[in-house]
C-alpha cells in the first residue's frame, strides 16, 4: 500500500469513527434541539417563542452527561430548573451599573459554586452560567419575563424528551464506544509495556508514558464501573450489562497483570544481555496480545472476527521449551534465571486466560442469571456522590479549590463587562461568555483552553471572513451555521482549538443573517475574545491562585493510605488464604483510583510556572515510588490470587509488619508536611540508620525455601515473593527517608 493510499485509510477510518461517536451523535441531537424550534417560529410567525425554546434545549445541554438514563434526567431537570430561575432573574437586571454589579458577581458565584457536588453539577452549573450570560444577549420584545422564562424551561423539557428518546433508540452506544477506547488504551499500555522489556535508554520516558495510560484507563474504568453498576441498580438484571461487567472485569484483572514485572530491572537486563532471544520472545508474544486486543475492539459484536489463539498458543510451547533448557543447566545461577522467567511467562499466561475469557463472554456463552454479580457484591465498588447540604458550609473557605474558583470567576466576570461597558463594545457579553468558557479551577487547562481559544477564534476569523466575502446567501449562512455548531460541540472534549474554530464560524453565519455589517461583528468577536481569554488568564495567575503544590500533599497521603490498605489486604490474604475476599478487589480498585489522581495531580504542578513547583523533585520522587509501589502490590496480589501457595513464613510476618510500620509512619509525616512553607534539612546523614534493617537477605531466603523442597512451584513462589517482599521493603525505606527530609517544626 502506497503512502497515498495509506493516509487515505487511516483518514477515512478515523473519519467514520468520528461519525459513529456518541460525541457526533449528541452534537447532531443538540443541533435538531436547537434549529427546529426556530424554524417552526419562523414558519407559525412565532419566533421568540421559537428563539425562547432554542435557548433553554442550548443551554441544559451541558448537563447531558453520559450515565444511566435516570441520572442523565435528573441532571436535565434540574439544569431545566435553574436556566428558568437565572431567566428569571436576568430579565429585571435591567438595573443601574452600581446595583448590576454586585448583583452579577453574586449571582457567577453562587452558580459556580454549586460544582462541589461533583462533575455532573458542575455541568448544571455551566448551565447556568451559559443562562447568566446569555440572558445579557437578549431580551424578549413580544413576551414578558415570566413567559419568556418559562418558554426557555419548555426548550429545557424539549431537550429531555429528545436525549430521551435518543437514549431508547440507542442504548448501548456510550457503553460499547467506553468499552471500545478501554479495549484499544489497554492494547496501547501492553505495547507501551513491552518496550520496558529489556535494557532501555528511554526507560524513565516509557514509566512516564505508562502512567499517564494507566491514569487514562483508571478513568475509563471509572466510567464503565458507574455505567454499568448503576444501570444494574436502576433496572435489575441484564444480560448484556451482565456481560459487560465480566467482560469488564477481565480488562481490569488484565491491566494488574499486565502492570506485575520483574522488580529487579538489573537482574532481567543482565540476563537478556546472555540471552536475547528471550526479548525477542516475549515481545513478539506481548505484540501479539495487543494485535488480539485491537481486532476485538474493531469487531466487538461479532466474535466469528476475533482473531484465534494458534498464534499465541506456539508461541507459548516455543518460550517454555527455550525456558527449560535453562533449568537443566547445572548451575545456580542458570536456575535462578529460569525461575524469574518462569515467572514472567506465568504473567502472561494469566494474560492469555483473561484474553480467552473476554473472547468467550463476547461471544454467546449461555449465562444463567446466577453467573452474573449480585448488587450487593457490585454496590462496594461505586462510590455514590455525597450531597449533603452541609458540603456548601464544609467548602466556604479558601482551603476549598471549588469556593476560591467560584470567586475568581466572579470577579473576572464583573472585570470583563466592566472593561466592555467603559470601552462600549459591541457586545460586551461575549467577554464574559469567554471567561466562563475557559476558566477553569487548575491553572493549566486555563492556560491552555485561553490559547487555544485565541488560535481558533483567529482562524476561524479569517475563514468566515473568507466565505462570507465570497457567499452573500442567508440560507447558505444558515446551514453552515448549524453544521459548524454540530462539529464544533462534536469535537470540544477531543480538539478544543479546532471547537473554537468551528464555534467562531457558527456565531458569524449566525449574525451574518441578521447583521449587515458581519466584518465589523468578526473584528469585535477576536477582540472580545483576546480580552476575556487575557483576563481569565492573569486571574488564574495572580488572584488566589490553587497552586498544586498546596494540595499535592493531600494526593500523595491519600495515594499512600489508598498502597497501606491494598497491602494489608495482599499481606492478610497471603497468611489465611481461603477465598479471595471482596475486600481485597475493592482496596485494589481504590489504590488505581488514588494513583490516578495522584498522577493528575502532578501533571497539573508540573503545567504550572516553575516559581510555584516547590519540591518538585521530592515530590516526583514520592510519586513514582508510590507507582512502583502499585505496581509491585499488582504483581503480589495478581500471583497469589492465581495461584495455590505455600503457608506464609515467620520471615514474611516480619517483614510484612515492618513494610506496614514503614507505611504507617510516613502516613503520619505527610500529614505535617507542607510544601508550601516547609524546607528539606541539608544534613541527611541522620537518616541513614533511622530504620533498623533486617538480619536476612533475599538470596538467603530464597535459597532457604529452594533447599527445602524439590518442587518447581514452591520456588517459583519463593523467588517472587521475595522479590516483591524486599522491592515493597526498599520503597518504604525510600518514603521514609524522603518525608524525613522536611523540617516541619
Amino acid at each position: 500500500m502506497t503512502p497515498i493510499s495509506n493516509f487515505i485509510t487511516n483518514n477515512t477510518t478515523e473519519l467514520v469513527e468520528f461519525l459513529k461517536s456518541t460525541s457526533f451523535s449528541k452534537a447532531v441531537l443538540v443541533g435538531v434541539a436547537i434549529s427546529l424550534p426556530i424554524v417552526i417560529g419562523l414558519v407559525t410567525n412565532y419566533f421568540e417563542i421559537g428563539l425562547a425554546i432554542c435557548f433553554g434545549a442550548f443551554w441544559c445541554s451541558p448537563s447531558d452527561v453520559a450515565g444511566n438514563l435516570k441520572h442523565k434526567q435528573v441532571g436535565i431537570l434540574f439544569s431545566t430548573f435553574l436556566v428558568v430561575i437565572i431567566s428569571f432573574i436576568g430579565g429585571y437586571l435591567d438595573i443601574s451599573n452600581y446595583l448590576l454589579f454586585p448583583v452579577l458577581g453574586l449571582l457567577t458565584f453562587s452558580i459556580a459554586f454549586i460544582s462541589i457536588y461533583g462533575f455532573r453539577a458542575s455541568m448544571i452549573s455551566f448551565s447556568g452560567l451559559l443562562a447568566l450570560v446569555l440572558s445579557f444577549a437578549h431580551t424578549s420584545e413580544n413576551l414578558e419575563v415570566y413567559q419568556y422564562a418559562l418558554w426557555i424551561g419548555a426548550g429545557g423539557l424539549w431537550y429531555l424528551l429528545l436525549s430521551t428518546i435518543w437514549f431508547y433508540f440507542n442504548p448501548k452506544a456510550y457503553t460499547e464506544e467506553t468499552l471500545n477506547d478501554t479495549f484499544l488504551l489497554t492494547a496501547d499500555f501492553l505495547d507501551t509495556r513491552n518496550q520496558l522489556f529489556g535494557e532501555q535508554q528511554t526507560r524513565d520516558a516509557l514509566q512516564t508514558k505508562l502512567m499517564a495510560l494507566k491514569v487514562e484507563l483508571t478513568e475509563h474504568h471509572d466510567t464503565l464501573r458507574e455505567v454499568l453498576i448503576s444501570y444494574r441498580k436502576s433496572s435489575g438484571k441484564s444480560f448484556y450489562h451482565g456481560k459487560r461487567l465480566l467482560v469488564f472485569t477481565q480488562l481490569v484483572e488484565l491491566l494488574e497483570t499486565a502492570i506485575a514485572n520483574p522488580v529487579n530491572y538489573s537482574k532481567m537486563d543482565a540476563l537478556l544481555k546472555i540471552h536475547p532471544e528471550f526479548k525477542t520472545h516475549f515481545q513478539m508474544l506481548i505484540t501479539e496480545f495487543s494485535s488480539q486486543l485491537r481486532s476485538i475492539a474493531v469487531h466487538i459484536n461479532n466474535s466469528k472476527k476475533f482473531p484465534s489463539n494458534k498464534i499465541l498458543n506456539e508461541a507459548f510451547k516455543k518460550i517454555e521449551n527455550d525456558i527449560l533448557k535453562l533449568k537443566n543447566e547445572k548451575d545456580p545461577e542458570a536456575y535462578e534465571r529460569y525461575l524469574m522467567l518462569q515467572n514472567f511467562l506465568d504473567y502472561q499466561k494469566k494474560q492469555f486466560e483473561k484474553l480467552k475469557k473476554i473472547k468467550w463472554l463476547l461471544g454467546k456463552p449461555e449465562l444463567t442469571s446466577d453467573d452474573l454479580m449480585t448488587k450487593d457484591y457490585l454496590n462496594r465498588f461505586i462510590h455514590a456522590q455525597d450531597y449533603d447540604p452541609k458540603l456548601i458550609l464544609r467548602n466556604l473557605g479558601f482551603k476549598s479549590t471549588i469556593f476560591k474558583h467560584s470567586l475568581r470567576l466572579a470577579v473576572t466576570v464583573m472585570l470583563g463587562y466592566g472593561i466592555g461597558l467603559y470601552f462600549d463594545l459591541q457586545n460586551p457579553y461575549w467577554i464574559i461568555l469567554t471567561i466562563i468558557v475557559i476558566m477553569r479551577p487548575s491553572y493549566g487547562l486555563t492556560k491552555t483552553r485561553s490559547k487555544d481559544r485565541v488560535i481558533g477564534t483567529l482562524i476561524g476569523a479569517v475563514i468566515a471572513s473568507g466565505i462570507v466575502f465570497l457567499i452573500h446567501n442567508t440560507y447558505v449562512y444558515g446551514a453552515l451555521g448549524v453544521l459548524t455548531l454540530v462539529i464544533a460541540f462534536s469535537m470540544i472534549q477531543k480538539n478544543y482549538k479546532a471547537s473554537a474554530t468551528f464555534i467562531t464560524l457558527s456565531v458569524i453565519f449566525i449574525y451574518a443573517i441578521i447583521q449587515p455589517d458581519i466584518l465589523k461583528v468578526i473584528q469585535f468577536r477576536v477582540i472580545d475574545t483576546i480580552i476575556g481569554a487575557a483576563l481569565s488568564y492573569m486571574t488564574m495567575r495572580w488572584l488566589w491562585p490553587a497552586w498544586s503544590f498546596m494540595e499535592i500533599g493531600d494526593n500523595i497521603k491519600d495515594g499512600l493510605n489508598a498502597n497501606t490498605a491494598f497491602f494489608k489486604s495482599i499481606s492478610s490474604y497471603y497468611q489465611q488464604k481461603g477465598k479471595v475476599p471482596t475486600s481485597l478487589k475493592v482496596n485494589r480498585k481504590k489504590a488505581f483510583v488514588q494513583m490516578s489522581n495522584l498522577s493528575s495531580a502532578f501533571q497539573r504542578m508540573a503545567q504550572e510556572p516553575e516559581s510555584k513547583q516547590n519540591h518538585m523533585d521530592d515530590i516526583y520522587e514520592l510519586v513514582e515510588i508510590n507507582h512502583n509501589f502499585l505496581a509491585s502490590l499488582a504483581s503480589l496480589s495478581s500471583y497469589i490470587q492465581n495461584h495455590k501457595t505455600t503457608e506464609a513464613s515467620k520471615e514474611f510476618k516480619i517483614i510484612s509488619e515492618k513494610i506496614q510500620d514503614n507505611l504507617d509512619t510516613v502516613c503520619r509525616q505527610l500529614k505535617t508536611i507542607d510544601f508550601e512553607v516547609s524546607k528539606t534539612k541539608s544534613d541527611l546523614s541522620e537518616l541513614e540508620n533511622q530504620s533498623e534493617k533486617l538480619k536476612f537477605s533475599i538470596d538467603q531466603l530464597t535459597n532457604e525455601a529452594i533447599s527445602k523442597t524439590d518442587n518447581v512451584r514452591a520456588h517459583k513462589e519463593a523467588h517472587l515473593i521475595w522479590e516483591q517482599m524486599y522491592w515493597l521493603f526498599s520503597l518504604s525505606e525510600k518514603m521514609l527517608k524522603l518525608t524525613s527530609k522536611f523540617n516541619t517544626d
